[in-house]
């Protein structure tokens, strides 16, 4: 069935407000819901933070003091929507069990976008950029065992196996060649658009979160992980932003980041196993509906076009989180020495980037290495969940 945003009629936004006793959502049970809802969560909060940053940038470049109130009795709800959202996340989690989450986030999400991605260019983009994300979630699941003494297996629960991606030491690149190219707003498909700004979207609340959280913990190799793999997701935040095309008009950007939150909120709703989180997607799209009504309406009357020009007709498949085991094992065997020089990718390694790893690492190993080197000297191993067979990479093998 398909369904057409544009067509559809949401909740008023006058009625939008919510008091707190419906803001007080339950938290989901980490141990009896299943971790692709936790997954769910963790992304639409990072869309939800990437709409509000997104609007207060607009206001502070817009002179219309009408526009400006409008977008902020919109951002209102969003700013709602992103606490009931968040605060769906179990308060008996740890900090580094919610990172396990957030990379398993990172790891599927990726992944399914790059496997339905239809630009090529764009489609490595998300594939080198996964690979990353896999090795963080090995750094940080042997980081959990050695400090709290628990398998990440029951976070990741099968569904996403723990092993070496490109190692992380090598994510460390010249500033320069973490720039791609955009793509063509005109040309492209809408569909790339979407892709774009989820992933940005996603990668920009990991470097959110690692940036603050980090320096909480006291173990040393903690909170060194934490900055290193925070530097990281800037880069990659940058690689993912720099996607986009910088044509867009504000108003264009508007109406995409609206038909987004569609997207995934009716995405979601549509997969979702938790009754009261499937609730909450259906109530949030309902909302978004109207938003994206009066997005379109900006548009309409400062850009002097309708949404309908730069929108998809009807909402794509359904964005889903599923095990992407397969898929990560072929690129593993395929893409694992791969760097970046200037805008695309090479095997190796080049000027820029031996000098911006002698410059980092000063002749010493990287806090992601060491991590690895301590849980081997505690357990006489290190902790992998490899499901399906050994490593594809023979050097990678344990």
């Amino acid at each position: 069935m398909t369904f057409n945003p544009l067509e559809q009629r949401g909740i008023p936004l006058d009625r939008q407000v919510r008091s707190w006793r419906e803001l007080n959502v339950s938290p989901i049970d980490p141990d009896a819901s299943d971790p692709y809802t936790r997954c769910r969560i963790i992304t639409m909060n990072g869309i939800e933070v990437e709409a509000s940053l997104f609007s207060h940038q607009l206001a502070r470049n817009t002179v219309d003091p009408e526009v400006k109130r409008k977008l902020a009795e919109v951002r209102y709800v969003e700013a709602q929507q992103q606490k009931a959202v968040n605060w769906l996340l179990p308060g008996v989690s740890s900090v580094l069990e919610t990172t396990i989450a957030y990379e398993q986030v990172a790891v599927d999400l990726t992944s399914w976008i790059a496997r339905m991605e239809p630009d090529p260019y764009l489609q490595q983009a998300y594939q080198f950029g996964v690979l990353e994300d896999f090795d963080h979630l090995y750094r940080y699941a042997n980081l959990y065992e050695m400090i709290e003494h628990r398998k990440a297996e029951a976070i990741v629960d099968g569904l996403t196996e723990v092993m070496p991606g490109r190692p992380t030491r090598m994510h460390h690149r010249h500033p320069y060649d973490n720039v791609r190219d955009p793509y063509d707003k005109a040309a492209t498909d809408p569909l790339s658009k979407l892709h774009a700004l989820t992933v940005m979207s996603a990668e920009q609340q990991t470097m959110n979160f690692y940036m603050n959280t980090g320096p909480t913990y006291m173990e040393p190799i903690a909170r060194q992980l934490y900055q290193e793999i925070g530097l990281i997701e800037e880069e990659h935040v940058t690689h993912y932003e720099s996607l986009v095309d910088p044509g867009e008009t504000w108003w264009e950007q508007l109406v995409n980041h609206e038909y987004n939150e569609c997207y995934l909120y009716y995405s979601f709703m549509e997969q979702e196993s938790h009754p009261k989180v499937k609730a909450l997607w259906e109530l949030h799209l309902n909302m978004e509906l109207e938003h994206l009504r009066i997005a379109g309406d900006l548009m309409r009357r400062h850009d002097g076009r309708d949404p309908e020009e730069v929108l998809a007709p009807q909402l794509p498949k359904v964005l889903t989180f599923e095990p992407n085991k397969e898929y990560l094992r072929e690129l593993l065997a395929t893409q694992f020495d791969l760097t970046t020089l200037g805008a695309g990718y090479v095997r190796e390694a080049h000027e820029r980037f031996e000098q911006m790893q002698q410059r980092l690492h000063d002749g010493e190993k990287p806090p992601s290495d060491r991590v690895i080197d301590q849980h081997r000297q505690t357990f006489d191993r290190d902790y992998r969940v490899e499901t399906e067979g050994p490593h594809p990479v023979e050097s990678e093998r344990a």
